[in-house]
């Protein structure tokens, strides 16, 4: 007979979207506000859309006064496609971590430590990722850190702290 034997507090290796650890956390449910299905994906940032408190969007230049609403968290509902990929529909909706901890999408090639500053890249190919570089003032600064190195493929862990809109 076989069972768990050893139990810890956070997930051994990163998921995008996944939560952290087992601290306590925010989750609100929002309307992923973008026409294309491929566009929000789970681990990423993503900004206040045209409807605040009902949806959100990937981030975009110019968006820097926006506001930043959270990282968008998989239930691990979702079917993989005919092409390998996990989209998110528009109009479905989706969880976002207000705050708390979570393995977040990060910039290809980063190295991130425990405490680094966060920042949300807002312009061009990695808009939504998270990077631990402010970008020369291009980057959005989140309130929150990095908690640890990054996990398998181009994730990292995250807290998000508790903020007000």
């Amino acid at each position: 007979m076989s069972g768990q034997l050893s139990y810890n507090y956070h997930t051994p290796k990163g998921i995008a979207g996944s939560l952290f650890d087992i601290s306590p956390k925010n989750i609100e449910s929002r309307i992923n506000g973008e026409k294309e299905s491929d566009a929000l994906k789970f681990g990423m940032g993503a900004m206040q859309g045209d409807n605040p408190g009902m949806n959100v969007l990937v981030p975009t230049a110019g968006m820097e006064s926006e506001v930043f609403e959270g990282v968008v968290m998989t239930g691990f509902t979702q079917m993989i496609n005919m092409e390998g990929a996990i989209n998110i529909s528009p109009l479905q909706t989706v969880g976002l971590l207000r705050w708390g901890k979570a393995w977040a999408r990060i910039q290809s090639g980063i190295t991130t430590a425990y405490g680094e500053l966060l920042y949300l890249v807002i312009d061009g190919d990695d808009a939504g990722l998270f990077t631990n570089d402010d970008g020369g003032g291009a980057n959005l600064a989140v309130n929150g850190r990095f908690i640890g190195a990054p996990g398998t493929g181009d994730v990292a862990p995250v807290e998000i702290y508790n903020q007000m809109p």
